[in-house]
Order: structure tokens, then C-alpha cells, then sequence
């Protein structure tokens, strides 16, 4: 083997001292990942954690088939943010166009609340059901219902309303969906048709409560905008009283004012009688002033040809007559004298016609005199009419003062009456026709399948919570398990090295597999003793004793087996059962136990009768008859003269020594031989156990070689620890691997 191989001295971790890497290694040999260290924990308690699984998974399953089936029933909601607007109206809520969270968040804790959960109660009459009661384990009332025994009929009516909506909100759930205005109720019960009737009523509820809440929001303030109405009413009626009675004592007489059209429209403004007297006198002052300055002027014009000389028709004739006059009478002069008869007549005609016409102009211009005089009267008439209406109105002014108060105030009352008025409409319409703006989208229907208990869920939750028990039971084992079954351990734990590590073996008799050279335990005995080899200048120790913290750890089999690889090696090697109180080395070895150590740590020098060879190479000493106090027997020179003697007539003394706890004896041993090898059952053997038993040895001055891991399981051990590669290397093919 490659172990064969070495030349030079390995230190304790088994590498040699000048190995590039043997500092790293020790430095590393105590150090692990942390997902590793965990993984070989689940592997070393495996049992531990499929125990606890399968335990809960039990559990689980008896709980489950014990459970009592509830059913779910669903209804979905449509919860939306804004009104559908039938009329152009504003109702008295605020209304927004965003869809905000809080809305939302609000809708969902009343559909919570436990003023709907008492009005399922009381609708659906659960209150007065003692095996609604019942059914969620409320005994007391249940029977208190049956017996009729409840106090005070009202007052006992609300406790049982309140119990019973305490019972409906712990059996609800409100599960909103997400990205949307949608709302799922449930209600889980052991009844399949009260879980129905109790979710449809839940949703019709808040439907008819949203509604109530709305319509209660506009009743409040349709019945404070009546109110209001009522008192600006009377302030209206005594507003206009004052006003009508200050204005007819004050003989204020206000007219409405005309449109251009000359008709009277709503809303046009009033005007003192007075103030449209003077405005209408003002009219007529101009137009007479108007007339005034036109007879004035034409009476100014009179003594010339005046427009109504002109126009006058009987002057038009008479000038017109006297020109025809004067043409003949200018025919006649042409040719006869003046004195001619019928030119003097023509002539006196002429005459008269120029009298006539002066007499007509003169008519004219008194007329126009006349005219112009009526004129001037009607002006002044009129100027002194206006006159005194200005100073009426000028006294009027001031006596409007206070009115113009008082129609201020009537108009204030009015508009205030009348925006009150129009907005109590608005409010009655909207109330009247709004919609809500909740709806019941899926109804419940009676569920078929019960919603729980999940067979399946149930199982797999158990089994978690069993995986959960298991793990902490496998780490709280790991906490308090002082026992070494990782190799690595025993240099970290124990601050030894490690030997060997001898993997456990399926038959009784160890000794039967030792011996097959190709077996297992024996590699692994020959790995150790190459390794042993190496602790000394010289190879393996010519005395040498093998012990352990206590019986049944393999310290016999591991001196038996090393004894049995020495003297394969063709050495000379005798092995002592230095166990005299429960000796075992001459029942393997098949010889008698009469004569032995005792014997001759008593007295008896004739060693060589005590000595037995066999077969394999080994000569064995037996413990001989158990002495009273064996302790006694080593302290004196006597182990000291039987190893000279022994080490003079072979090879290798081997000592098959006792376990070191309440025992005198191994700490002798040791401080006697040149080195000990510790013998450790792997998974069995507490650390403070053989850190006690190691100090006690170091205390002897006893030389520790290293230490043997006994009884190794691999499936056990860490992860990274392959010990099957080493053991199992050239088995045949398809025999299976023991360790």
C-alpha cells in the first residue's frame, strides 16, 4: 500500500512535518461550511427527522379525518368609486374622479364592521337559532335559547345579536382582488346552507346600508336646507313688510322701467314715480323749448316773405291775381294813356289786391305772434313744472336713503331664499334618482365540497411542522451528543492525532474478518500501523499499550489486530492481557487462563511456562487468575523486569490494557511502555469522557501516540468522508461494500 511507502516521521495530524501544506492543513482540519456542517447533521439524525415527519404526518392525518368539515360560500362585489350620473346634478356627497386607495381601504373595514355583522344576525334571526349557537361552541347561549331561561327580552335580544356578530366576523373573510373593484366575501360554517344564506345576506346588507347611508346623508340635509328655508322665508316677508310700510308712509311710489320696446320684462329695476314724471317733463321742456325757438324764429322772419306767406295759399292767389293785373294793365299802358277808363279800373283793381295781400300778411305775422306767445307760455310753464319736480326729487333722494336699506335687504333675503330653494331641489332630485354604486356581482351558491379540512395541505403542513420538530430535535441532539463521529473531531475535540479510523464490521467476531487480508478491518488496522510507524525515529513502538476510556470501545480487537499485522511482517511480537479483571485475549487465542501476568507481577519468574505461541505469529501472556487489587501488583518493579525480559526475547511487546476511568491500572501501563495508543468508539464515547481519561494519562508522564476511531459507520459520518474508496479498492465487482 502507499502508506508502506513513507520514509520520513508524519506529525500528529498524520502528514509529514515538512509538507508544504501541512500547517494549512492543520489550521483547516477544525473548520467547516456552515451548509456542510448542517448537512451532516441531517445525515448523522436522519432518522430523527424522518421519525418526526412521519410522527406529524400521523398526527396530521388522525387530526384531519377528526376535523369537523366546513364549507365556503363566496359572493363577489363590484365596488365602484363614482355614481352614475342620470341627472346634471350635485348630490351632497364630494365626488372624485380618482380611484384612490383610501376609498377602497374604507369600503373594505365596513364591510368588516360590526354594526353589519349584527344586522346579518338579526335579518337572518341567528340570535333566536340555539344550534347556530351550538354549532360554533357556544354552549351557554345555546342552552339558554332551548330553555328560554335568556333575562329581559330586550336586553337579552341585543347580547344575542352581539354574540351572534361576533361569531359571523371570526367565520368571514373579505379578500379584495387585486388591480381591480371587485370584493370576494366568505363564510366558512359546518352548515352549507347557512354559509349561502349568511354571504348573501352579508353582501345585500352592505348594499342596503350603503343606500341608508346615502339617502340618511341627503334626508340631513334636505331637513337643515328646510329649516334654513323657513327662517329666510320670514326674514323675506318682514323684510318686504318694513319696506312696503316705510315706502307708503314716506309716499315713495317706485314705477318698473320700460324696455326700449315699451314693455315690462322680470328682473328690470324700479324708479321713483317722481324721477319718471321729471324725466317725462323733461321731454316735453325740450320739445317746447324746441317749438319755442321755432315760432320765435319764424316770427322774427314775418316781415319779409316768410315761409308761411309763401306757403299761404290765399296770398299765393291774390299775388297771383294782381300779377295777372298788372300784365294787362302793362298791355293796356302800352297803348293808351293812364287816364284811359278801363286802365284806371284796371288800375284801382291793382290797388286793391296790394291792400288785400297787406292785409293777409299782416294776418300771418299774427298768427305767428300768436304762436310764438303759446309757445313761451307752455316753456316756462313747463321749466317751472320740472323746477319743482327736482326738488321733489331732491327731497325724495333723501327720504330713499333708508328705503334703498331696505330693498337691499329684501334683495339679499330673496337671493339667499332663492339659491336655498333651488339647491333643496337640486338635492331632492339627486337623492331621488341616484344609484348605487355597489352591486352583487356572483351570488353565492351552496357549496357542494366542504373547503376544509385539505387532506392534502393538511399533510403537507404537518409534515412541514414535523420537518421543523425534527430539525430542531436533530440540532438540539447535536448540542448535547458529546460523542466523536466525525474523524476530524479527534484532533480539534482532543487535541490528539488520528491514527486510523476502523470501520464497523456486520459479523460478531471481529477476529473472523481479521483474518482476510483483503477484508476491510484489516486495511484499515494496517493504515494505522503505518501510520504508528511513523511516531518514532525507530517505527513502531517496541512496547506498546493500547487502552480506552471505557469497556467495550475495541481496544482488545485493536491490540489482537495489530499484534496479527506485526507478525504478518515476520516480527517477533508477544501481546499481554494486562486486563486481570476481565480478561478476554486467551478466549480469542483459544488458550487457558491459569497461569499469567498475575502470576508473575506476584512472584513466579518461570515465564516461560506463562507463554503460549500460536499460529499466527503471536504469543500470548495471559492476565492470569484475577488478583484481589491489581493496581497493587503494577506499582512495584516487577512490570518493569517482565517488558526488559519480554522486550529482550521479542520484537514488539503488545499491552492489551484496561479502560482508563475509575481504573489505576492503564496509567501505569503507560508510564512504563514507550507509548499508548487510545482507543475511541466512534457515535459512543462522550468527548469529556476521554478528555478526562486522556488527561489522566498525560499525568503518568504516559506517551500518546495517537488515537484509533473505532466502530465507524460511514453513512454516519460527514460528508467528504469516503471511507469506502480506501477500503473497498479492488473488491470484485458487484460484491457489495461493508463498513
Amino acid at each position: 500500500m502507499n502508506d508502506l511507502t513513507f520514509s520520513r516521521p508524519v506529525d500528529a495530524a498524520g502528514l509529514q512535518p515538512d509538507h508544504p501544506g501541512a500547517a494549512d492543513e492543520r489550521g483547516r482540519a477544525g473548520e467547516q461550511p456552515i451548509l456542510l456542517r448542517y448537512l451532516n447533521i441531517i445525515k448523522r439524525q436522519k432518522w430523527v427527522l424522518i421519525g418526526a415527519v412521519v410522527v406529524a404526518a400521523i398526527a396530521g392525518l388522525v387530526i384531519t379525518l377528526l376535523m369537523t368539515p366546513q364549507y365556503t360560500a363566496e359572493v363577489t362585489l363590484e365596488v365602484q368609486r363614482e355614481n352614475v350620473r342620470i341627472v346634471n346634478m350635485q348630490g351632497v356627497e364630494p365626488e372624485s374622479g380618482t380611484v384612490d386607495l383610501e376609498f377602497y381601504e374604507t369600503q373594505w373595514g365596513l364591510l368588516r364592521s360590526q354594526t353589519l355583522a349584527e344586522r346579518v344576525a338579526a335579518e337572518l334571526r341567528l340570535h333566536e337559532d340555539p344550534k347556530f349557537f351550538e354549532m360554533f361552541g357556544m354552549t351557554e347561549e345555546a342552552e339558554q335559547l332551548a330553555d328560554r331561561r335568556s333575562g329581559g327580552a330586550r336586553a337579552g335580544r341585543q347580547e344575542r345579536i352581539r354574540d351572534a356578530a361576533t361569531v359571523l366576523l371570526r367565520q368571514v373573510n373579505i379578500s379584495p382582488q387585486r388591480m381591480s373593484r371587485l370584493v370576494d366575501i366568505q363564510f366558512t360554517s359546518p352548515d352549507p346552507q347557512l354559509s349561502t344564506r349568511v354571504a348573501n345576506e352579508w353582501a345585500k346588507g352592505f348594499v342596503e346600508i350603503s343606500l341608508e347611508r346615502k339617502f340618511e346623508a341627503t334626508s340631513y340635509a334636505r331637513n337643515f336646507l328646510e329649516e334654513r328655508l323657513e327662517q329666510l322665508r320670514g326674514r323675506l316677508q318682514d323684510s318686504e313688510r318694513q319696506l312696503v310700510a316705510y315706502a307708503a308712509n314716506q309716499r315713495i311710489i317706485n314705477v318698473p322701467t320700460a324696455t326700449t320696446t315699451g314693455t315690462l320684462e322680470a328682473g328690470t329695476t324700479e324708479r321713483p314715480l317722481v324721477a319718471e314724471a321729471l324725466s317725462s317733463l323733461n321731454v316735453e321742456l325740450s320739445e317746447a323749448t324746441a317749438a319755442r325757438m321755432t315760432a320765435q324764429g319764424r316770427l322774427r322772419s314775418a316781415g319779409g316773405d316768410t315761409l308761411e306767406a309763401l306757403s299761404n295759399q290765399a296770398i299765393s292767389e291774390l299775388r297771383a291775381r294782381r300779377a295777372t293785373l298788372a300784365a294787362e294793365h302793362a298791355k293796356l299802358m302800352a297803348q293808351f294813356e293812364p287816364g284811359y277808363p278801363p286802365a284806371r279800373a284796371m288800375a284801382d283793381q291793382i290797388a286793391e289786391l296790394d291792400r288785400a295781400i297787406v292785409r293777409e300778411e299782416g294776418r300771418v305775422r299774427t298768427t305767428l305772434q300768436s304762436a310764438y306767445n303759446a309757445a313761451a307760455a307752455r316753456e316756462n310753464l313747463l321749466r317751472q313744472e320740472v323746477e319743482s319736480m327736482e326738488g321733489e326729487l331732491l327731497n325724495l333722494r333723501g327720504r330713499t336713503i333708508q328705503y334703498n336699506i331696505f330693498q337691499r335687504e329684501v334683495d339679499t333675503n330673496r337671493q339667499l331664499y332663492d339659491a336655498l330653494l333651488q339647491r333643496y331641489k337640486e338635492i331632492g332630485v339627486a337623492g331621488g334618482v341616484g344609484m348605487n354604486n355597489i352591486s352583487i356581482v356572483d351570488p353565492a351558491q351552496v357549496p357542494e365540497r366542504p373547503s376544509s379540512p385539505n387532506l392534502i395541505i393538511n399533510l403537507l403542513i404537518a409534515m412541514m411542522v414535523g420537518g421543523v420538530i425534527g430539525a430542531g430535535l436533530a440540532l438540539a441532539l447535536e448540542q448535547v451528543d458529546e460523542t466523536i463521529s466525525n474523524p476530524r473531531e479527534v484532533e480539534t475535540a482532543l487535541g490528539m492525532p488520528l491514527l486510523g479510523t476502523i470501520p464497523t464490521t456486520e459479523q460478531d467476531e471481529p477476529t473472523t474478518e481479521l483474518e482476510d487480508p483483503k477484508s476491510h478491518l484489516v486495511e484499515a488496522y494496517l493504515s494505522a500501523l503505518t501510520r504508528l510507524a511513523f511516531t518514532t525515529d525507530h517505527g513502531v513502538p517496541k512496547t506498546l499499550a493500547v487502552t480506552s476510556s471505557r469497556p467495550g470501545e475495541g481496544k482488545t480487537t485493536t491490540a489482537f489486530a495489530i499484534a496479527r499485522q506485526l507478525a504478518r511482517t515476520s516480527k517477533r511480537v508477544v501481546l499481554i492481557d494486562g486486563d486481570m479483571r476481565s480478561p478476554s485475549l486467551h478466549q480469542i487465542l483459544g488458550v487457558p487462563n491459569t497461569r499469567g501476568l498475575s502470576n508473575y507481577l506476584a512472584g513466579d519468574d518461570d515465564l516461560t511456562e506463562m507463554l503460549h505461541a500460536r499460529t499466527q505469529g503471536i504469543t500470548l501472556l495471559p492476565s492470569g487468575p484475577t488478583p484481589p487489587n491489581a493496581a497493587e501488583l503494577l506499582t512495584g518493579e516487577r512490570i518493569s523486569r517482565l517488558l526488559r525480559e519480554l522486550t529482550n526475547r521479542f520484537d514488539h511487546v503488545l499491552i492489551d490494557a484496561p479502560p482508563v476511568m475509575g481504573l489505576a491500572d492503564t496509567p501505569i501501563f503507560g508510564s512504563v511502555t514507550e507509548g499508548v495508543v487510545f482507543v475511541i468508539e466512534s457515535h459512543q464515547t462522550p468527548t469529556t469522557m476521554a478528555r478526562v481519561a486522556l488527561e489522566r494519562l498525560r499525568q503518568s508522564n504516559a506517551k500518546l501516540l495517537g488515537a484509533l476511531l473505532t466502530k465507524f459507520e460511514t453513512q454516519k459520518s460527514d460528508y467528504g468522508y469516503a471511507y469506502e474508496y480506501g477500503y473497498g479498492y479492488g473488491a470484485t465487482q458487484g460484491e457489495p461494500e461493508r463498513v
